[in-house]
């Protein structure tokens, strides 16, 4: 074993701008391996500095960070990482390679072709560890390929087989009737007479029944399957199990964390808003949010106008979504204006992710919309705002992502889902079927 061991090649990886706005603690998760920071990505990481967007936190987080390890001593030196048995760590400089330059080839100019050039120096003066380019950024890793330049993404967040993610559902099939009629009369089931698993958080079931569908769900308090009445809220019909379930698991006072995943169209947060409306008295005000994928890449700030007339274009879905819910009261002008009083005295707030930046969430329902286009350490930053009494939602879909840094297995949605669903505070369901219209539908199946 020992003699194995001695054997293994050790690594050096090289991390690019993407990874380090990913997560601004990348580079100490390599183990024993060395890890070295191309000088460009300090000058980009100085550009993106300022400003209140989550990039520009990861950016300073990781400048703090890299002084604090530093401390005395000299960056461009080979300094041990914090932890046992890690490795190294250092800046290295911008160096061109002995061949295979990468801005004879490229084009100079770009800071993407310096950073393959410090890569590339680097794996000339180090024949005995294998150099590796580490980078969120597909082309960029095609480019490092080309030149012999080993290149891989950066793991550590990803969720493996995202097809197999999990759905918070389960059919079953094949239940002796005298069950279901045990548990349509009485309303409840032991677990154990239907061989289910023992889980530690609710799960919810569908049960065949004389050509309908019974909804169940399972109470880990008391290891049984319970009868579920489909229940509306503020008007708003549940129009399939999965929509049913989302409700039950956001109106349940045990369940502090939710999670739904599914295609445009399905209700995510058409149920997740009106959900919140029903509980509206049990918290002190009701969140919406979504992360704001600039336009072109462009900061916000470039728009004309007032704070909320930059935001007011991003957060137009969620407005659409509470206009239809105040149209479910149109013969009630007396509803129509407590909801609009709830916008006036800000009961309800609409507005951008990094508006709740260094607040502490008490009493609050709390959406997050557009999920999947987080990192998984934002989505980690929002819970841990958490307060008493809060409830937060997340909503997406995993496979519709605008960033161009995550995909469906690296998102803070998919992290979520998987890291999350065994735990007694979390319910998870996914939402199969569109509800918004057929013309909806047919893009969603066909195109």
């Amino acid at each position: 074993m020992a003699k194995n061991s001695l054997t293994i090649r050790k690594k050096i990886f090289v991390l690019d701008t993407s990874v380090i706005l990913y997560d601004h603690a990348a580079f100490q998760n390599f183990q024993e391996h060395d890890v070295a920071i191309p000088i460009q990505v300090l000058e980009e990481l100085d550009n993106m500095k300022a400003g209140n967007e989550t990039r520009n936190f990861e950016a300073r987080s990781f400048i703090r960070l890299i002084d604090e390890i530093s401390k005395d001593s000299l960056i461009n030196q080979w300094l041990p990482l914090p932890g046992k048995g890690n490795g190294s760590f250092k800046i290295i400089m911008d160096d061109k390679p002995a061949i295979n330059d990468a801005e004879d080839i490229f084009g100079p100019g770009k800071f993407d072709h310096r950073i393959l050039n410090s890569a590339l120096n680097l794996q000339d003066h180090n024949p005995d560890k294998k150099v590796v380019l580490v980078s969120k950024d597909i082309c960029l890793r095609l480019k490092a390929k080309a030149l012999n330049l080993p290149a891989e993404d950066y793991e550590t967040g990803k969720v493996k087989n995202v097809e197999e993610l999990y759905s918070g559902k389960t059919d079953l099939a094949k239940v002796p009737g005298k069950l279901v009629s045990e548990l349509s009369k009485t309303g409840s089931l032991p677990a154990d007479k239907l061989n289910l698993p023992v889980l530690p958080s609710i799960h919810y079931y569908t049960i065949p029944a004389n050509g309908s569908i019974i909804n169940t769900y399972y109470d880990p308090k008391v290891n049984r399957l319970e009868y579920m009445v489909d229940r509306s809220v503020f008007r708003i019909q549940p129009k399939n199990p999965e929509q049913a379930f989302a409700i039950h698991a956001l109106l349940s006072d045990d369940v502090k964390l939710v999670t739904i995943q599914g295609n445009a169209g399905t209700g995510k947060t058409l149920l997740a808003l009106a959900s919140a409306l029903e509980q509206r008295k049990n918290f002190r005000q009701i969140f919406i949010t979504r992360p704001i994928i600039p336009l072109s890449n462009k900061d916000i700030g470039f728009l004309p106008g007032d704070a909320k007339s930059k935001v007011d274009p991003y957060m137009a879905p969620i407005w659409d979504n509470l206009r239809f819910i105040r149209e479910q009261f149109a013969e009630d002008p007396k509803a129509q204006a407590r909801i609009d009083e709830l916008v006036a005295n800000e009961k309800i707030v609409i507005a951008p992710l990094a508006f709740i930046r260094g607040r502490t969430l008490s009493r609050i329902f709390f959406i997050v919309d557009e999920a999947q286009n987080l990192t998984p350490h934002e989505v980690k930053t929002i819970i841990s705002r958490a307060g008493e009494n809060t409830k937060i939602v997340f909503a997406g879909d995993i496979y519709q992502i605008d960033t161009p840094y995550l995909d469906a297995e690296s998102n803070g949605l998919s992290y979520l889902i998987d890291k999350a669903k065994n735990h007694p505070l979390h319910a998870h369901i996914t939402l199969q079927k569109g509800e918004r219209s057929e013309l909806a539908n047919l893009a969603n199946d066909l195109l």
